[in-house]
């Protein structure tokens, strides 16, 4: 926004700098909660044991093992999770003009499961074994993430064709997500029936989302996948803008609405894939972040997609933590706790609308 004489008016200075600020305290806020998550735990790690190892400074050789090996790959990916999640739960919402949207409620997080699922059990894409570390180690993970890719983008077609039916609801679209998590958690099932003892016990706590199961290795991946999926949500947030206004509205800007709905969907369906087949099924945390965003700093897609997913890092950062303590020495898997708090949230978001 700018006068004739390209001046910038007060009132809009001060509503991009309450927002910037806004995401200033977020993005400190997300600082502190890491050093804190990777500093509690069972063994507990000072605070300033954990800047100076940070810091590249010596410390204790069982501090040093404990943060690098086990406590920092785990906040990492639970950000980085959470950062995914929530981005494409907001452009999900965009795309769809759904504001119940998200990789969860439409079912793609089931299908990305299940095609996990077949790629480890039926391709030999990974090792279902009980170990001291984990109950599943994908030696395969560009397979098993194609087919859970495949799968997802699969339920991905039916919701957008869903959508592009004359008169389909938000509930009719979520109703249609619901019975695609139906389909793809009893093929899981079926896999699950013809697994042996070890097989069932690694495959059913598999689909329990945890990041602890995330090596440096598996982080890695999944980091570059949620890099690039939110430079292109970021990229486009005035696109998403014009798409919120109408899609004629949008037309008449000069967005290509279908190519941007098109590519946005297939990025926010592969960024849930590659989350789904390294650290299992975390639900909610895609349509809980965006919804709490939009009530703190608005719905314009240039704050809101940041404030999304620096949201979604935090939220699942802070839920891991105390998935982590809450049990403790048992450790509870971090989506048990994002289910929790999550469909309260999604109850609440069909009574407003139907009473909307």
């Amino acid at each position: 926004m700018h006068f004739s004489d390209g001046s910038i008016p007060d009132e809009y200075r001060r509503y991009i700098g309450w927002k910037s600020a806004l995401l200033f305290v977020v993005t400190g806020a997300l600082s502190v909660s890491l050093l804190v998550a990777v500093s509690l735990g069972a063994a507990h790690i000072p605070l300033a044991d954990v800047a100076r190892s940070l810091a590249g400074a010596a410390v204790s050789k069982r501090f040093e093992m404990i943060l690098w090996n086990i406590r920092l790959p785990q906040a990492l990916a639970a950000i980085v999770a959470g950062a995914g999640l929530a981005v494409a739960g907001t452009a999900m919402q965009s795309i769809l003009r759904n504001p119940l949207g998200s990789p969860f409620t439409l079912g793609i997080s089931h299908a990305a499961a299940f095609g996990a699922a077949f790629s480890v059990m039926i391709l030999d894409g990974g090792i279902m074994a009980s170990t001291h570390t984990d109950a599943v180690t994908i030696t395969s993970p560009y397979v098993t993430t194609g087919l859970a890719f495949v799968f997802s983008l699969a339920a991905a077609g039916v919701i957008i064709g869903v959508s592009r039916l004359r008169g389909a609801t938000p509930e009719v679209m979520i109703l249609t997500g619901v019975a695609l998590g139906s389909l793809f958690t009893a093929g899981t099932m079926l896999l699950q029936f013809f697994a042996d003892d070890v097989q069932l016990a690694a495959m059913i706590f598999w689909t329990f989302g945890d990041t602890a199961r995330a090596s440096w290795s598996e982080l890695g991946i999944v980091s570059v996948v949620t890099v690039v999926a939110c430079a292109y949500f970021l990229f486009n947030g005035w696109n998403y803008n014009a798409i919120d206004a109408g899609d004629e509205t949008a037309k008449g800007l000069g967005v290509r609405v279908e190519r941007v709905r098109m590519v946005g969907m297939l990025l926010a369906t592969l960024l849930t894939a590659v989350i789904i087949a390294f650290l299992g099924i975390i639900g909610f945390v895609g349509l809980v972040v965006p919804h709490m965003a939009r009530r703190v700093i608005g719905s314009d897609h240039r704050f809101l997609l940041p404030a999304t997913i620096l949201g979604g890092g935090l939220l699942l950062l802070v839920s891991d933590t105390v998935a982590r303590l809450i049990l403790a020495p048992h450790v509870l898997p971090v989506s048990v706790l994002t289910a929790f708090l999550g469909a309260p949230v999604f109850i609440y978001l069909i009574l407003r609308g139907q009473r909307g």
